[in-house]
């Protein structure tokens, strides 16, 4: 298994237009979305082995989700049915088609139900990556199961990955900075976003920050820019990576996008230790951007994901 993923898979209820407040939405569209589950059916449209573990509900929803996965080629045997917790929802609005605001409906969701004991171990033990993200650190037990994830994989050799993905609705500024400050030096790939710079960094100074985050142990922290692209830092050097000028539709997942096109390129058929060069990863990187930018041309994640073949012709048309 190249990729597994884990975490949160919801219902994204999108706006019917962009440039209201949540509040003044006139209708909202159901569309399939959590991060974790956005960078597995991402990896696997992208050629990678990739499968998902996290709770759903035991609702109409949880089986429509694990269905979608399943349709798109995401392992869902690690997927566990939660019959005294529903599927969570997250409300959407877009001020503009570059940012968006969330309002999620999870009290509790499903997906913080996942214990330890939920796991599927051999799953995990075959993982030459693992993804998660910050999201199910917030609370317990799906912290525990996290951590204990994060720990079976690591010890079966796979690389470890870790989007901090911070929601401003869920926890504070300081309790995200103490757990993740606490995660980060168990993992070898750290991405963050440019508000996260600011609070994992306390100012705007991302080369630094990134230079400062990867002191704490990773191999490579990877900051995205949104429409400015993205930058890379690892022991031997940096770089800020072009974007991509496109007709943004719709910015929610890119980052997740961006992640699946990182993962995939750093571990499919290849040993990620060797990937990590200078010169190659501004190659990656500029793939992951390629994902991201492709993604954005559509409204909502899963829908909008790009296929290899799909990548591979828009990077051959910006050369």
């Amino acid at each position: 298994m190249d990729i597994i993923c884990l975490g949160e898979v919801l219902i994204d209820m999108f706006p019917a237009e962009v440039g209201r407040p949540l509040a003044e939405v006139s209708a909202f569209r159901p569309k399939p979305g959590g991060a974790p589950a956005n960078v597995a059916v991402a990896a696997a449209r992208l050629g990678a082995e990739s499968g998902f573990i996290g709770k759903v509900g035991n609702d109409a929803f949880g089986h429509h989700l694990a269905a979608i996965l399943r349709q798109e080629g995401v392992d869902v045997s690690g997927m566990r049915y939660d019959a005294e917790a529903r599927t969570g929802l997250a409300f959407i609005a877009m001020p503009d088609v570059n940012s968006y605001d969330i309002l999620f409906y999870r009290n509790p969701g499903a997906d913080m139900r996942l214990a330890v004991d939920d796991l599927d171990r051999e799953l995990l033990q075959r993982a030459r990556a693992f993804h998660f993200g910050a999201l199910s650190l917030i609370q317990e037990p799906s912290r525990s199961a996290t951590l204990a994830a994060m720990h079976i994989a690591r010890e079966a050799g796979a690389l470890i990955s870790f989007d901090v993905n911070y929601r401003a609705d869920l926890w504070s500024k300081e309790e995200a900075y103490e757990r993740v400050m606490a995660t980060i030096p168990e993992v070898d790939l750290l991405k963050i976003n440019e508000i996260e710079v600011q609070i994992l960094g306390g100012d705007d100074d991302l080369a630094s920050t990134a230079k400062a985050l990867l002191e704490l142990g990773p191999s490579l922290v990877v900051v995205t820019l949104g429409p400015d692209g993205s930058y890379f830092q690892i022991a031997d050097g940096g770089a800020f990576i072009d974007p991509f000028r496109v007709e943004t539709v719709d910015a929610t997942g890119c980052g997740d996008a961006f992640v699946a096109g990182l993962l995939t390129r750093l571990v499919v058929g290849a040993d990620w230790r060797e990937q990590l060069t200078v010169g190659r990863l501004q190659e990656i990187l500029r793939y992951a951007n390629g994902v991201g930018a492709l993604t954005s041309l559509t409204l909502g994640v899963i829908p909008a994901l790009p296929t290899t073949a799909q990548v591979e012709a828009f990077l051959t048309q910006q050369t």
